[in-house]
């Protein structure tokens, strides 16, 4: 699992995607939520602006990573 430390209070998961390198763009990150393609704390979650807090946990395509 890779940590990931982020400077403020959330990130929204569409942005989250593209500042970890797993999606090359907003887009390609928008499209990989509402393919279903990314869990967030063990759940599929579809909703792009999904906040992410420290200690969530996102897993797509093999890749765990925990905001810090």
């Amino acid at each position: 699992m890779k940590e990931v430390k982020i400077n403020t209070d959330y990130i929204t998961l569409d942005q989250f995607l593209k500042y970890v390198g797993v999606a090359e763009t907003g887009g390609k990150g928008k499209q990989m939520i509402l393919d279903g393609l990314v869990k967030v704390n063990g759940n599929i979650e579809l909703k792009r602006g999904k906040k992410l807090r420290s200690g969530d946990i996102v897993v797509v395509n093999d890749h765990e990573f925990k905001v810090l």
